[in-house]
């Protein structure tokens, strides 16, 4: 049986994505797909799934992912990037479509550092003229 693996990154969050030939099971740390995402899972199901919707592979494979860091926004998006790199391994075909919808390009943005004086990244101590 053959497997491919990608990772995928967001934010702070690391995605190790292996795809397998299969009916589309989908687990994220040994866990159900809706039971890791919980409450959100209904919102983050077409952002995560949409590298299988542009391809057309939905079911075709199955998914097991092993995601750690930031939060559950950075998770899903890490583990989106993971699912597209993984899918242009196995067919290098589909890389002109995913490409095309945006969904090789990784999103560099990550959180500010704290500066000194500061109470976080970019808020100030309040300003008191008297």
């Amino acid at each position: 049986m053959e497997q491919i693996q990608a990772t995928g990154k967001r934010k702070e969050a690391c995605a190790r994505v292996i795809l397998r030939e299969g009916d589309g099971k989908f687990i994220i740390n040994k866990r159900d797909f809706y039971e890791y995402f919980g409450g959100r899972a209904k919102s983050y199901e077409p952002f995560i799934f949409a590298p299988f919707y542009i391809t057309q592979t939905q079911g075709k494979f199955d998914c097991l992912v092993n995601v750690s860091g930031g939060g559950t926004s950075g998770q899903a998006g890490a583990i989106r990037y993971g699912i597209a790199k993984a899918l242009v391994k196995k067919n290098e075909e589909l890389k002109q479509v995913l490409n095309k919808a945006g969904l090789l390009k990784r999103d560099t943005r990550i959180h500010e550092r704290k500066k000194y004086g500061l109470y976080g990244r970019r808020r100030r101590f309040q300003f008191s003229k008297r």
